[in-house]
């Protein structure tokens, strides 16, 4: 996330999902200027970086419970695609 600003580095993936929903919703009703459509659309589109990278690391770090070849119960990492 180096090449993301600060602000937007600092949010939670709430955080920035709430931003990003709120920036679409003003573009969607089409009452933006052109210039300021064109910085909400870029910082939208790192805030949508941010959100995908958030998501990678907390399916890296999800674990999934399995049947153990004994019986029991273990714990591995879930398959990350």
């Amino acid at each position: 996330m180096a090449d993301l600003p600060p602000d937007i580095a600092a949010l939670s993936f709430e955080e920035a999902l709430a931003e990003l929903e709120s920036i679409v919703k003003r573009l969607e009703s089409g009452a933006t200027r052109l210039d300021d459509a064109i910085s909400a659309y870029e910082r939208g589109a790192r805030l949508r970086q941010h959100c995908e990278t958030r998501l990678k690391e907390a399916q890296i770090r999800v674990e999934r419970i399995v049947l153990a070849p004994d019986g029991g119960v273990a714990v591995e990492p879930a398959a990350v695609e």
